[in-house]
């Protein structure tokens, strides 16, 4: 996000489709120069954990636990930051994203440290997804205050 040129938007809703348990330690994923990506509905996107916090174009992205695939029930756009919420847990922000499987999806990149799967999680297909505009870079952290339920479902 950045806010010298963003204002507000709506949250982007998905539904997990697939669950997926395993991680890497040499995934070799790369980040896409862009930190905002727009999303129509009925589009399914990959979701992939990680603790690395490089943000540079190009960036190499290693370990990883992948969450699962969603498929996006309300178009929008999805930025670097924004929230990560999958049913009333909040699993991390949005780090970037890997186009290494276009067109078929973007992996989007989550930063969640420790580095969680779908299986750590106890993910379920069917539940509610949400990327939720997070807060601008430089914001105050002890002015922002985080639910622990996300009003999702």
């Amino acid at each position: 996000m950045n806010p010298r040129e963003d204002g507000p938007k709506r949250d982007v809703t998905a539904t997990l489709v697939k669950v997926l348990v395993h991680r890497r330690s040499e995934r070799g994923m790369r980040l896409e120069p862009h930190a905002s990506r727009c999303v129509r509905a009925g589009e399914v996107h990959e979701l992939v954990a990680t603790d690395h916090t490089e943000t540079a174009e190009g960036a190499r992205i290693d370990r990883v636990g992948f969450l699962g695939f969603a498929e996006i029930t309300g178009a929008g756009v999805v930025d670097r930051g924004d929230e990560v919420w999958i049913g009333p847990r909040r699993v991390g922000t949005v780090l970037g994203f890997d186009a290494c499987h276009m067109p078929n999806h973007y992996n989007v990149l989550v930063h969640a440290d420790p580095l969680p799967t779908g299986r750590d999680l106890g993910l379920a297909a069917g539940e509610c997804l949400v990327f939720r505009q997070g807060e601008p870079v430089g914001a105050d952290p002890a002015a922002a205050t985080v639910s622990e339920e996300s009003g999702i479902c």
